[in-house]
């Protein structure tokens, strides 16, 4: 098993090896700098090693950053003209994690922090937050993490909006007043069933528990029954499937199901309920097939059990970012 990289314990030698990284990578290098750091690094086995983790903390800092930002790391870090002799790790990393920080104030990645539209919401979860909250005589629904619902007037409906997030919905109307919820573009529609919607990044699921849900986009319609599961984005809606009904739904019995899902996917659904964000640098490492189930209240344990399972290496940065090489 892999020992973990903690960035944080003091490394005097690393520190050094952090500074040649910056000031090559910073600055105008002449010959005499790259001579120079070559004599440095025959110094001892241990000033090798000490470079070799610079540059990978280095490089692993610049994908954090574009991760978080979601631009390339030279568009965001202005680097300076002539960098301080000295740079710690901790100033290096936390740097450039802040440096992201400081860039998505303007534009919040979905998990940071609630954007405009979800704080107007009538109905909000945050990171790792359930509730259950009774809309409507005979409407119930329950908000997974980092959920926003609002509630809409309409004369002979009884409407709510998914703004955002993964909510399970329970309906008991009659025809007079049906339930209908807006996600996204599209229009879903049910009397006396159960269904699982969920909307994010501009792509809704929505899936039938029980009974029967309809569900509208552009003039299109899909029908859905139990255990049947249909998407849509801007581009259309997508033909329905059949899908595990108790995976889809296994988040409100406090449980993450996957089978033959790629660890890049899991981690997206695992940074949706943990503090902090969990990125993959590798990208073998992503492509590791997960078959397993994850408890929501245990998920501090899911980056020890990626190392345990696929031999990662960890790297923890600032602001509880965690890298998985």
């Amino acid at each position: 098993m892999t020992v973990p990289t903690h960035t944080s314990e003091p490394s005097p030698l690393l520190d050094e090896a952090l500074d040649w990284v910056v000031r090559l990578k910073t600055g105008a290098p002449t010959q005499a700098d790259v001579d120079a750091l070559q004599r440095w690094r025959q110094r001892s086995p241990a000033h090798e090693a000490a470079f070799r983790q610079a540059a990978r903390l280095y490089r692993h800092a610049g994908i954090a950053v574009r991760e978080l930002a979601g631009e390339q790391a030279d568009e965001i870090v202005s680097a300076p003209q002539r960098p301080p002799r000295l740079l710690s790790r901790r100033l290096v990393l936390g740097g450039a994690v802040a440096a992201a920080a400081g860039y998505v104030m303007v534009r919040p990645p979905l998990g940071l922090w609630p954007s405009i539209e979800e704080l107007s919401a009538d109905y909000r979860t945050g990171k790792g937050e359930q509730r259950k909250v009774v809309v409507a005589p005979e409407v119930s629904v329950e908000l997974n993490t980092q959920t926003s619902i609002a509630l809409r007037s309409a004369p002979s409906e009884t409407r709510i909006e998914l703004i955002s997030g993964e909510a399970a919905v329970t309906t008991k109307l009659s025809a007079a007043k049906p339930l209908v919820m807006l996600a996204g573009e599209g229009r879903i529609s049910a009397l006396q069933a159960n269904f699982n919607a969920r909307c994010l990044d501009g792509l809704v699921s929505v899936t039938c528990l029980s009974g029967i849900v309809t569900v509208e986009l552009g003039g299109r319609t899909a029908r859905l029954g139990k255990a049947e599961q249909v998407t849509y984005s801007r581009t259309g809606l997508e033909a329905s499937v059949p899908v595990d009904a108790t995976q889809v739904s296994a988040w409100q019995a406090g449980l993450l199901i996957f089978r033959d899902r790629p660890l890049t996917s899991v981690v997206d659904e695992v940074n949706r309920y943990r503090s902090g964000k969990i990125i993959i640098t590798n990208a073998e490492l992503k492509r590791r097939l997960v078959n397993g189930t994850f408890q929501l209240d245990k998920l501090e344990n899911f980056v020890a059990q990626v190392e345990q399972l696929f031999g990662a290496r960890i790297t923890s940065l600032p602001g509880g970012v965690v890298l998985l090489s």
